[in-house]
């Protein structure tokens, strides 16, 4: 195995021990040995089971960044959200099994839900800049709240979600991202009529 490759290997193997053990009382140890792995060197790639969960959002990061087309500026803001959306369920895909047992043990495991949570922070405002919507001031910090509350609601539905076109998905983040778009335009409109009244 090239030593390039390793990573991928032991974040492989600790989401089938996810999946088979559970992910709540997994240990590096077990993830080492799994993975033929010495535990020194594991460590010195992954120091915490925490630190796997952040290489997959990371990955996953990247395979929006790497599907991303500058035609989308071109498309309605929701629609460049639904695409975004849905690159990045495709990019999760090799880790759908793992990241649905440690949803099944976040109650047992707190600390890893708030830290995927935490990697979420950093990846919604990403996906939101990719897309061309601003995540700077309140605006952005309100629109970064509401996309990852959506964002949230239709990876629930994709952990769930066994068609091969993954369409269930699809529909609930079509209805999700429309409420949104209602409610954004909702604002503005709002927001335009106080201008003008101030005038």
């Amino acid at each position: 195995m090239k030593k390039s490759e390793i990573p991928q290997h032991i974040v492989s193997t600790a989401m089938s021990l996810a999946v088979e053990k559970g992910w709540a009382t997994l240990s590096l140890a077990e993830i080492a040995v799994a993975s033929k792995v010495s535990l020194s060197d594991l460590h010195q790639i992954f120091p915490s089971r925490n630190s796997i969960l952040r290489f997959i959002s990371e990955q996953a990061d990247q395979g929006v960044l790497e599907e991303h087309d500058n035609d989308y500026l071109e498309q309605p803001a929701k629609d460049r959200l639904f695409d975004i959306c849905m690159n990045r369920f495709d990019a999760l895909i090799p880790y759908k099994e793992g990241i649905r047992a440690i949803a099944k043990d976040s109650r047992r495991d707190p600390i890893s839900t708030l830290l995927f949570l935490c990697n979420l922070k950093r990846s919604m405002p990403l996906m939101l800049e990719t897309t061309g919507l601003s995540t700077s001031g309140l605006r952005g910090i309100l629109r970064v709240k509401a996309f990852s509350v959506a964002y949230l609601v239709a990876l629930q539905t994709w952990l769930n979600d066994n068609t091969e076109d993954l369409g269930k998905t699809m529909v609930k983040l079509d209805k999700v991202l429309g409420r949104l778009d209602t409610v954004a335009r909702r604002c503005s409109g709002m927001n335009r009529v106080s201008r003008s009244k101030a005038a």
